[in-house]
């Protein structure tokens, strides 16, 4: 006996339509009645599911999953992200095909929000046998990252404008400017905290039921013993990755400075009904746990009128409470008058937890530059210093300490477009709405806004083509995408452009010697990428061309410019044709 597909149960139909691409669906669902009728709700909010894991928060998505299938238009749904996905692969084609106008295509992803971030990941996790893999990781990175970013700085101007940001969040934005490809966004350290907690929950079954001072105990205890606080050693102090929560979060080493510590705590305690904060001490955070509000730290009932109890802990430390004298008695010999004492002692806002990770951030990468021989424990990831310190900034400019400091934010600006102009391109439209009416009515103001009209013209102008054709450049040794090494300073570096002779004003090549060279300055000189993310200009006869393997560094830099590595030829492969079309 032969049976037909239509002739199975509506049960076994639907789990064999579950496997098919969403695209079929709908032919699928012209071939007869039955499947046309085949429970679409469902099917349609399991591809949503399996298909689209980032949401942008307008979705409301979590609230969506919780009602019945009946009641959202789940293909229209599906359908508006299948949409929004073609969109941004075809605006990010076009970032790859031309130099010209990736400030506009960017933004036009941008528009998307959190619902961009599911395509772009998959661009930016291309093969390394697509035709241009360094450059498509490159820029999807780029676009990803201002994504990112885009939230995170959001999250600080609320804090900023007085609403309730919870401490791990605000803290966790910091994380976003170096995420890149990981997982640790917003919500995802948010999943991972409620995970710790149901662990200490599992664990200690009588948690919630325990006293405050053994329930801090027993948080702290199990956050030291799972490596989530504190760190390796002092040695390690100061190590970048230290002052991101994402990264303590998820790596395997204890790798939490004492303010990131104390987050931790306060967040895990908090998901079980214990209120801890952070405290204003100086150098070193504790926490300060307030006893719900008619027990004392043991749980013992108080009488009508006694002042609510708090105590301190020092997760980064320890698993006990810290006794207030203790405190006292460290401020005192720090010179504090004991009139300061309370204010040093009491809950610190969330805003100024957030300036000191900052300014936690800016001291580990100065240390950083001073410890050439900082080693990392094996398999250690650690932020790109250049995000880290970017996240720094605009922090300390959104967020701060009073009004009167606002206008002292301006000094943070020219390194905000440093950053912006040499590897943030794409973030021009983050000054334009967020660090532009900051400064209302002053000469800054306009000056960004100057600033950001030159950086949107050039965005917007071609390149000057320079083929080979023309005599001069046949003097041109080197072409576009080759690899060398510096002879006098040895850094290794890729040719990004060239001129025939060298084009830099007088003053740069009085100051950089370019007449003492054998060739002088009527030689052949180059733009080029150096593996520090550095960019120079070298003339040709300081190039040594000899065969080398490309550092790690330089590849991760070089989609820039570049489609990919040619194993044959051994140069990259330019992605800039339409400004060197013969390279």
């Amino acid at each position: 006996m032969t049976t037909v597909l239509s002739d199975l149960p509506i049960e076994v139909l639907f789990q064999i339509f579950l496997c098919v691409p969403p695209a079929s669906i709908p032919t699928l669902q012209q071939v007869c009645r039955k499947f046309n009728d085949l429970a679409q709700p469902l099917l349609w909010r399991h591809h949503c599911q399996t298909q689209f894991k980032y949401w942008d928060p307008k979705h409301d998505i979590n609230a969506k999953y919780a009602q019945s299938a009946a009641k959202v238009d789940w293909k229209q749904l599906f359908q508006t992200r299948h949409l929004a996905n073609r969109a941004i692969s075809h605006e990010l084609e076009r970032i790859l095909s031309s130099q010209t106008g990736r400030i506009e295509q960017s933004e036009k992803i941008l528009v998307h929000g959190y619902d961009a971030k599911d395509a772009l990941l998959r661009h930016l996790n291309v093969g390394y046998d697509a035709e241009d893999v360094l450059a498509r990781r490159y820029y999807s990175d780029a676009v990803l990252g201002e994504v990112h970013r885009i939230r995170a700085i959001e999250e600080w101007v609320k804090l900023g404008d007085g609403q309730s940001i919870p401490l791990e969040r605000a803290l966790a934005a910091f994380d976003q400017f170096v995420l890149h490809g990981r997982e640790g966004d917003l919500e995802e350290v948010s999943a991972r905290l409620d995970h710790v907690a149901e662990s200490i929950s599992l664990q200690n079954p009588g948690i919630r039921e325990a006293s405050p001072q053994r329930k801090a105990e027993l948080i702290a205890g199990y956050l030291l013993s799972q490596n989530l606080t504190g760190v390796e050693d002092d040695s390690q102090y100061h190590n970048l990755q230290n002052s991101f929560i994402g990264f303590a979060l998820q790596s395997n080493e204890r790798a939490a400075l004492p303010l990131i510590s104390v987050a931790i705590f306060c967040a895990v305690s908090k998901r079980l009904d214990l209120l801890a904060e952070p405290c204003g001490f100086p150098f070193h955070i504790y926490a300060v746990v307030t006893a719900p509000e008619g027990q004392d730290i043991d749980g013992r009932a108080l009488r009508d009128g006694t002042e609510i109890q708090r105590f301190y802990m020092d997760p980064f430390r320890s698993e006990k409470m810290v006794p207030r004298s203790g405190l006292e008695s460290q401020l005192k010999a720090m010179g504090i008058p004991s009139i300061e004492h309370d204010a040093h002692l009491s809950v610190a806002s969330t805003a100024d937890m957030v300036r000191r990770s900052a300014r936690n951030i800016i001291t580990a990468i100065q240390n950083s530059r001073h410890i050439h021989d900082l080693v990392l424990p094996a398999g250690t990831v650690s932020p790109d210093s250049d995000g880290a310190l970017y996240s720094a900034l605009w922090a300390l400019l959104l967020l701060p300490e009073n009004s009167a400091a606002r206008s002292a934010g301006a000094r943070y600006l020219p390194y905000i477009l440093d950053h912006v102009e040499k590897q943030f391109l794409v973030d021009v439209s983050l000054i334009e709405r967020f660090a532009v009416p900051i400064f209302e009515g002053s000469h800054h103001q306009e000056q960004l806004r100057k600033t950001i009209k030159a950086m949107r013209a050039g965005d917007s102008m071609p390149k000057p083509v320079k083929p080979r054709d023309r005599e001069a450049a046949q003097t041109v040794l080197y072409k576009v995408g080759h690899v060398f090494r510096h002879k006098r300073y040895n850094y290794q570096g890729v040719i990004t452009g060239w001129d025939v002779e060298c084009a830099a004003g007088e003053t740069w090549m009085s100051q950089m010697g370019v007449d003492r060279l054998s060739r002088g300055r009527h030689q052949s000189f180059y733009h080029v990428l150096v593996e520090d993310k550095s960019v120079r200009y070298v003339a040709e006869e300081n190039i040594d061309d000899a065969p080398m393997d490309v550092g790690l560094s330089l590849m991760s830099l070089a989609g820039r410019h570049f489609k990919r590595w040619d194993e044959n030829s051994h140069m990259f492969v330019s992605n800039i044709r339409d400004e060197y079309p013969d390279d």
